[in-house]
């Protein structure tokens, strides 16, 4: 397949463009780094790898044939798109519109990299593809989430006006190498002052729960969307589920850390619980995560002592 990735520079996107290298596919990386890194891509040496910088919310232009648009572009974490409020917003409706006029001028398969903010501060637990979600569109995170709720209805539009070949995939958090240390998410937050002997940051008492799928297995899932037939939202992550401070100790315990804990006020509208129902990505994809949490942090707890040797160096 020739295939483009916008947001390709970025953490999941770059794991997805080495995932598609290996299977001998030709990846179009497109990218603005607002958010993305070149050194997430530097590693990369082949000539079935492409990098263009681009902001996405402009008029894209590709040569050639595609098969496949898979539209990552967006900032992700709570730092990013409360930095960023109106690019995130563009990003997830004029990049959007971009990429799926793209796909369909290509006559290409379209996969719209959603979020399990769509379903906001949830009333419902764990969270179906069903529900519809409780979110506020004008408190600070609404940003973000807004911008991905358009983005399904955008693309859900021109599947059903143009008969376009779409995928929506809801991803839950997910972790591994490349993560920024200071984006404001959890785990590498967590790992990032567990290394560096800072006060660990946990926001309100703790008790707020997550569930953290690994990049490994998010990438697979992903794969095996883009190859069903299917144009309904789909979750993926992982279904273990656990409170901030119960993740907050284990990356101590795992790091070898002295850093004490401290508690910080509770961000506006930091949903209370996230936990991803799979049932409908096990039935069609045949897919649910196989690395274990104290596994997955291991390897990223490595990558990122190795990272942060760099830096200081």
């Amino acid at each position: 397949m020739r295939v483009l990735a916008t947001g390709g520079a970025g953490f999941i996107g770059s794991h997805l463009c080495d995932f598609l290298l290996a299977r001998g596919h030709e990846v179009l990386c497109m990218d603005n780094l607002l958010t993305g890194a070149v050194e997430n891509i530097a590693h990369i040496r082949s000539d079935r790898f492409t990098f263009i910088k681009l902001d996405v919310t402009n008029y894209i232009y590709v040569a050639g044939p595609l098969d496949y648009v898979l539209h990552f572009a967006s900032p992700a974490s709570p730092i990013d798109y409360l930095e960023h409020p109106i690019q995130t917003l563009k990003v997830g409706a004029l990049g959007t519109h971009k990429a799926l006029g793209l796909a369909k001028e290509k006559g290409a398969k379209f996969l719209l990299a959603s979020t399990s903010e769509v379903y906001g501060d949830p009333l419902v637990h764990p969270q179906r593809e069903e529900y519809w979600g409780n979110v506020n569109p004008v408190g600070p995170r609404g940003v973000y989430d807004e911008a991905k709720r358009f983005a399904e209805a955008l693309t859900m539009a021109y599947h059903r006006s143009h008969g376009l070949d779409t995928r929506i995939v809801r991803i839950f958090n997910t972790y591994g190498s490349r993560m920024r240390s200071r984006d404001g998410r959890a785990i590498p937050t967590f790992i990032a002052q567990a290394l560096t002997g800072e006060p660990i940051t946990v926001y309100g008492d703790g008790s707020q729960t997550r569930s953290f799928c690994y990049i490994d297995d998010l990438i697979d899932g992903i794969w095996r969307l883009m190859q069903a037939g299917t144009s309904d939202p789909l979750n993926l992550g992982n279904p273990e589920e656990m409170s901030l401070l119960e993740l907050a100790k284990r990356i101590l315990r795992l790091t070898g850390s002295s850093s004490t804990m401290v508690f910080a006020p509770l961000p506006q509208d930091d949903p209370k619980q996230r936990r991803p129902d799979i049932t409908r990505a096990r039935q069609l994809l045949g897919w649910e995560p196989r690395v274990e949490l104290e596994e997955g942090l291991r390897r990223t707890i490595e990558w990122f002592r190795l990272a942060l040797g760099r830096a200081q160096s």
